[in-house]
């Protein structure tokens, strides 16, 4: 089995811990099978970032904005299980015409 890591980091000053536990479980329960480990890393300074086997999917500072939890599901499973169908929360118009 392959080692798939998620680490959310989050802003504690800005009492983001909450949308932090929110992400977790939601990734979790999507990925149960793929996920061997999810760390939630409190910092400071608004950061709010998702990496995913070491790669950053998600940075609210340069989005401007939180991710739906939808495109964050659709960017983590691109890193962790690119084959992974995620069914009704999957991007429209993924499927090769004809398909």
């Amino acid at each position: 089995m392959v080692d798939n890591k998620v680490t959310i980091r989050y802003c504690t000053q800005c009492r983001w811990l909450l949308r932090a536990t929110w992400m977790a479980q939601e990734l979790l329960t999507t990925f149960e099978q793929e996920i061997t480990e999810l760390t939630l890393q409190p910092e400071a300074g608004g950061i709010f970032e998702v990496i995913a086997n070491g790669t950053c999917v998600w940075s609210r500072k340069e989005a401007g904005r939180f991710p739906e939890i939808t495109e964050l599901k659709q960017l983590v499973r691109d890193q962790i299980a690119p084959g992974k169908d995620l069914g009704h929360a999957d991007r429209k118009g993924s499927q090769p015409p004809g398909a």
